[in-house]
This record gives C-alpha cells, sequence and structure tokens, in this order.
C-alpha cells in the first residue's frame, strides 16, 4: 500500500498559487492578520507563549493584544467581550471556528512541545503520531477549545 500525501498538509508547491474558482483575477488583497477570540486573555496568552509566540508584556490588560509572526503576518488575540461590542451576534469561541499548525524542528520536538502543553494542563486532541502524509502530528486546545496542530515534517 502506498502512503498518499493529506492534500490539505502537504508541502505547497513551488510556484503554483491557491485555485481561484473559476476567476480570471485575483482581487489583489493580502493577508495581513489573523484574529483569534478568546475569553480570557491571561490564559490565552499563556497557552500561546509557551508555544512560542511573542506578545507584550503589558498584554494580559488589554482586549485586543497582537504580534508579529515571521514573514510580517500579524496573530491577534481578541477578548469575545469587545467582540460583541462591535459585531452583536459574533459566534462564540471554541472548537471548529479555526485552527494553527505550529512547524516544529523535528519529530521529537513534536513529542516534547505536546507534553509540555498537556503537562501544563491545555487539552489534548491527538496525540503524537506519524501520519500518513509524512509528518510527525498532534493536536493541542486552547484554554478556549481551538485546535493547534503540532506537527514536523518526517
Amino acid at each position: 500500500m502506498t502512503a498518499r500525501r493529506c492534500p490539505i498538509r502537504s508541502r505547497p508547491a513551488a510556484g503554483r498559487g491557491p485555485s481561484l474558482g473559476g476567476m480570471s483575477e485575483s482581487i489583489g488583497a493580502e493577508l495581513d492578520m489573523i484574529g483569534i477570540v478568546v475569553t480570557d486573555m491571561p490564559r490565552a496568552l499563556a497557552f500561546y507563549r509557551l508555544l512560542g509566540l511573542d506578545f507584550p508584556e503589558d498584554a494580559p490588560d488589554s482586549p485586543h493584544v497582537e504580534t508579529t509572526l515571521r514573514g510580517g503576518l500579524r496573530l491577534a488575540l481578541d477578548l469575545q467581550s469587545m467582540v460583541e461590542g462591535f459585531h452583536p451576534g459574533a459566534a462564540p469561541t471554541g472548537e471548529g471556528r479555526m485552527g494553527l499548525a505550529f512547524k516544529l524542528p523535528s519529530a521529537d520536538a513534536v513529542d516534547a512541545a505536546w507534553k509540555r502543553v498537556t503537562d501544563a494542563g491545555y487539552g489534548s486532541v491527538l496525540e503524537p503520531f506519524d501520519a500518513p502524509w509524512g509528518q510527525r502530528y498532534a493536536t493541542v486546545r486552547d484554554p478556549d477549545g481551538t485546535s493547534m496542530d503540532l506537527f514536523a515534517w518526517a
């Protein structure tokens, strides 16, 4: 039996962009920020700092915090109460709203990261395993139930 790569988790092909679904040209938008809605800023910051993200020290007192990732993309955490203030009826936080995948340097690093996160009291969705698409893979939950993947290429 030949292992097949998961199309969602496969390495991007050089020079190929996403399908435009029949559109002849892009609208020219650039992805600049990913926002995650949280219910408890200090708990969320502790989780994401454990994963290696660098947020400002005064962040626990703010309803909106962000950090700039390598490559310039920003990641923001927004308190649900703040979001509800300008977006009445916004869906609550929790699983299935979005997920992030954190790349690690090795399979051992995936196992160690999963252990640190779960030892710190955060939930596990998938214990580390060797995925058929060629990665060491695990999934944990942030304090609001959002899934975060930990992976390394084999």
